[in-house]
């Protein structure tokens, strides 16, 4: 089994302002590959958070350390997306880039040779020249994720990247964000978790400052499914009700008011498949079939107990 190597350790951190404490104790350890959602309510802490991830903010207690290091002597290593990038209005993209690029003491050679692929990625070709000032919000967006990659970070961190744009621009940076984590570890804070849910393989629940859960989407959806179907059928069908009770993958079948309720052995992988060919054998006539699935909202909900803003 190959073992996962460790880039980021979050340790104990605590932020507080004044009396209020915006982070309460929280640890993590981040693997090179995760795409960690980082989701909560509105005002549970993932700014403030991601805020002392990237080193911007000072924590009152603990430490981020990136390769057992201190995270303040590993910035080069790192990208960052606030939730509203801030640009001077009067530059150009090119020169938005080439500003962020000497930031982080690139070369001129360096920044020759990356502008026009980092461009490429974010879908921004041909707008080089153009002022940020005459950018819609989806192209504001890329171009910010793009100075955030400029430098090849291993790390990228991304606070609400969608939450402010427009179906087209959530669409576009959902996308670019697809093609990032394929070389890149990410952690993004988000309140919108059927975009969570799609990009993200990992999860970390924030309730008022604190860590409620940690898990992989694959290992939570796993232990959570139902194999269950329920079947609402056009009329009776005994034969094949009776059909079902008989099989060895089957635990159990419920009969109420012609609504057909299945449930079966969660080690059969095709057992759906089956009772579908079943259902053309005995000509059942049906009027709908649902699947019983794992829902990440509906786990979302029962952990922090409250509706997302």
């Amino acid at each position: 089994m190959q073992t996962k190597k460790l880039e980021i350790k979050l340790d104990h951190l605590t932020k507080k302002f004044n009396d209020y404490l915006a982070v309460d104790d929280f640890s993590l350890e981040i693997y090179q590959g995760d795409c960690i959602g980082l989701i909560g309510p509105n005002g549970a802490g993932k700014t403030t958070l991601l805020r002392m991830v990237s080193g911007i903010l000072k924590e009152n207690n603990g430490g981020v350390y990136f390769n057992d290091q201190p995270i303040e002597k590993q910035r080069h290593l790192i990208g960052y997306l606030p939730q509203y990038p801030n640009f001077y209005d009067w530059m150009t993209a090119e020169e938005v880039l080439v500003f962020n690029s000497k930031l982080f003491g690139m070369s001129n050679e360096e920044i020759k040779q990356r502008i026009p692929e980092v461009l490429e990625l974010v879908g921004l070709v041909g707008c080089e020249k153009r002022k940020v000032t005459g950018f819609s919000g989806g192209m504001r967006q890329r171009l910010g994720i793009a100075q955030a990659v400029i430098h090849k970070p291993s790390f990228v961190i991304l606070d609400e990247p969608v939450s402010a744009l427009d179906p087209i621009g959530r669409r576009e940076v959902l996308d670019l964000i697809e093609k990032i984590k394929e070389e890149t570890t990410i952690i993004l804070s988000t309140h919108i978790l059927s975009d969570a849910q799609e990009i993200c393989n990992r999860f970390c629940i924030l309730k008022k400052g604190k860590k409620v859960d940690d898990f992989y989407y694959a290992d939570l959806q796993k232990k959570y499914t139902k194999n269950t179907l329920s079947i609402e059928l056009r009329e009776p069908n005994l034969d094949w009700i009776e059909y079902l009770k008989k099989l060895e993958f089957i635990d159990k079948v419920t009969n109420l008011n012609n609504s057909i309720y299945i449930e079966a052995n969660k080690d059969k992988k095709d057992w759906s498949y089956l009772i579908l060919e079943s259902i053309n054998q005995f000509k059942v006539e049906f009027l709908r079939i649902d699947v019983d699935k794992f829902s990440l909202e509906e786990y979302f909900m029962e952990l922090v107990g409250e509706t997302i803003a």
